[in-house]
């Protein structure tokens, strides 16, 4: 919930901000990019941590790298430099890579068949802080007036303050670490039947069937099975991390623009707070019923329905014009659309990776899916500035399509494998 705080806050005034100071709005996607190359600079550096480590100490070290930019966006505020309030963004960025450490945390002592529902309620508890972050900007102001700073960047005495409880609140309350605890305790082996599968899957460290039955005993009962695939080939899973990539670069490129083509039409700060927190609310409210339908229908399936609600929301996006309602409409099937992709292909990245594996592969999908981001965040603001939010639509009509043909890739495996 802390880590959800100060991103919506820095989200939701970072181009507007970068904008003022640099007077040159073709740049102000830069906010958003450097935001996400934050985190893919942090994702596979965490990952190392939580392997070596444990999650507790990737994850504080993490939160930690946030308030410090913070407190450089603040001070670059203060002197009116904006190649340093760009810095302190992309060190801000850091807490997306910890929300999605943390979320890959809730899977390490999951039932197999949970692992997805209980992925889906972490991602679920950023709704609070993400939502709410965005609506600051008013208080933000009155905070930036006070420190006698640029008032817009007043904001990030917010996502400052944040950062630094959630490093406190992991450090404090995440024992016994999950990933330690998990290694530490024994592991079921034996064959194991997939649901609807109609066969067995040999069971060993190395698979799915490895998954705790070390959890058995806060599930309440003896572990039968997982609900999903076994271990697979790399092949399956570059496809699943080039499918969760793509809408990452979807979500951010129609996101990023956002505040500056509803300030185009009319628009005013509390719009801008309106939308993005509507877009925020979509990305996580509903997490836990995308991840209670992988669980049921399938994690494919899932994705497939993210599919078609991004496939609206680029068409929705690309008729808005100067609808405020519209634009809202679309940003809120975005958030839903990236929830249901990212969610169902993160329980299925889990599924096919052995556990031995699973923090450096989770650390490559953060890594590239924040990668992708930040060049999205890049290209959507020369996008905007070369056409404008119809011709950004477009170009996310390419990415969904390139995301969709991976995930084709991911489902025509074998079917013992699916």
């Amino acid at each position: 919930m802390l880590s959800g705080f100060g991103t919506g806050a820095s989200l939701s005034v970072g181009a507007l901000v970068l904008a003022e100071m640099s007077g040159n709005e073709a740049i102000s996607g830069l906010a958003s990019a450097l935001f996400n190359a934050g985190a893919a600079a942090a994702g596979i550096p965490l990952a190392r941590i939580a392997a070596r480590r444990g999650r507790r100490r990737a994850l504080v070290v993490g939160s930690f790298v946030a308030v410090a930019g913070a407190l450089v966006a603040i001070l670059a505020a203060a002197v009116d430099a904006w190649p340093l309030f760009a810095l302190g963004v992309a060190m801000v960025g850091v807490s997306s890579a910890v929300s999605l450490l943390a979320r890959f945390a809730a899977t390490d002592l999951a039932v197999p068949a949970n692992r997805a529902r209980d992925l889906s309620f972490v991602v679920w508890s950023i709704t609070v802080g993400a939502v709410v972050g965005p609506n600051l900007i008013t208080p933000g102001e009155a905070v930036g007036d006070a420190l006698g700073i640029l008032p817009l960047a007043g904001v990030f005495v917010f996502a400052l303050i944040a950062q630094l409880l959630a490093a406190l609140v992991n450090w404090i309350g995440l024992r016994p670490d999950p990933l330690l605890e998990a290694r530490r305790l024994p592991v079921e082996t034996g064959p194991v039947t997939l649901p609807g599968a109609g066969e067995a899957v040999d069971g060993g460290e190395g698979s799915a069937a490895a998954a705790p039955a070390r959890a058995s005993g806060a599930a309440g009962g003896t572990v039968a099975g997982p609900a999903a695939a076994p271990p697979a080939g790399a092949g399956a899973r570059w496809g699943v991390i080039i499918a969760i990539a793509a809408a990452q670069a979807i979500m951010v490129a129609l996101m990023a623009m956002t505040p500056l083509h509803l300030m185009h039409h009319e628009g005013t700060p509390a719009i801008v707070g309106i939308t993005l927190s509507l877009h925020i609310a979509g990305m996580y409210a509903l997490s836990p019923v995308f991840g209670a339908l992988a669980s049921r229908l399938g994690r494919l399936r899932v994705v497939g329905l993210g599919w078609g609600l991004l496939l609206a929301a680029v068409v929705l996006s690309y008729v808005a014009g100067p609808s405020h309602l519209l634009v809202q409409v679309a940003l809120t099937l975005l958030g839903l659309g990236w929830s249901a992709v990212t969610v169902a292909g993160a329980a299925l990245l889990t599924d096919l990776t052995p556990s031995a594996e699973r923090p450096r592969w989770q650390g490559r999908s953060d890594t590239i899916m924040s990668a992708a981001g930040a060049l999205a965040g890049v290209l959507s603001g020369v996008a905007f500035a070369y056409g404008d939010f119809s011709f950004l639509a477009l170009v996310a009509g390419g990415l969904l399509a390139a995301g969709v043909i991976a995930s084709v890739a991911c489902g025509g495996r074998r079917p013992r494998d699916r």
